[in-house]
């Protein structure tokens, strides 16, 4: 995020609002947009990745839900500006693997380093460089629209000026801006949620479903917001089944299938056609996974 970006939403001359905000280590940091209520969230923002090496590095990782093995055996180095597509079935472990970016689950077994920070031992620390958006948007109901973005600005240090920016970005400052939360319509309450993430303004953005809600232009909104941020430095991962159009967002494409992530994943070209610039993923892969899967299931 060390570029200026032009935003058709904002003008902007010396600082882009995707800019990151340096955080204060008397700051509290929760992970945008996903409460926590098991941890304590660390103020101290510790190592962030560098130019040279990834972002996120993931080695062979396990993660559970309760005793369920929802990641199992998980393999994926992500760079910084990269836009990263998660494809997969329902239930194949995508939006554990964003939890587990953000350092909200434990790593049972395998490697996993975020932002720098090794996830077994600091998952605290990734938190402040993290942005999460779920299929909940973690909003306050009877708080107004301003006072929910305000909050998650809060958190960072935000100044008046770069919230109401990332506001005027999502479209809900003006008239919307008093409302309370609970008053609005679904996609209203998405640019919300939304603004809140951009008045954060992490080094990485976790969306899991992010133009669920959202009308036509709510959607062309938000993939251009996701085209700056990622021009500006920010590292996006995205899980989506509306792929058509996060295909054509995406630098590159991995698969999840049954817990497990393919090494590499299919990195696209960018300047052809739509139809000409998507890839699949590895069939191999692929193969390999539901070989798993009929395995365990021919074992039970």
């Amino acid at each position: 995020m060390h570029s200026c970006v032009e935003s058709s939403g904002v003008g902007i001359a010396q600082k882009s609002v995707f800019d990151p905000i340096e955080v204060s280590r008397n700051s509290v940091q929760p992970v945008a947009a996903i409460g926590n209520d098991d941890d304590d969230v660390s103020s101290d923002p510790g190592p962030t990745a560098t130019s040279s090496g990834p972002v996120i590095e993931l080695v062979d990782v396990v993660a559970t839900l309760g005793q369920f093995p929802a990641l199992s055996g998980a393999t994926m180095r992500v760079d910084a500006g990269e836009i990263v597509l998660l494809r997969g079935p329902n239930g194949a472990g995508k939006t554990t693997l964003l939890r587990l970016c953000a350092g909200l689950l434990p790593v049972v077994r395998g490697n996993a380093t975020v932002m720098g920070h090794d996830l077994a031992t600091d998952r605290e620390g990734v938190r402040p460089h993290v942005g999460l958006l779920g299929h909940q948007n973690g909003l306050f109901a009877d708080l107004t629209v301003a006072e929910n973005v305000r909050f998650w600005g809060a958190t960072v240090g935000a100044s008046t000026e770069e919230i109401g920016a990332a506001m005027e970005r999502m479209g809900v400052a003006d008239r919307l801006a008093d409302v309370p939360v609970r008053k609005l319509s679904a996609g209203q309450k998405r640019r919300t949620a939304l603004a809140g993430l951009v008045a954060r303004r992490a080094r990485l953005w976790l969306l899991d479903e992010p133009h669920s809600g959202l009308d036509q232009r709510g959607r062309d909104d938000l993939d251009a917001t996701l085209r700056q941020a990622a021009a500006a430095g920010a590292t996006i991962l995205v899980a989506s089944h509306e792929l058509d159009r996060a295909e054509s967002l995406a630098t590159r494409i991995v698969g999840v299938v049954a817990g497990q992530v393919t090494a590499g994943g299919t990195r696209l070209l960018r300047g052809a056609s739509p139809g000409c610039s998507r890839r699949r993923i590895c069939a191999s892969s692929v193969a390999a996974a539901c070989s798993r899967i009929r395995c365990c299931r021919s074992q039970a």
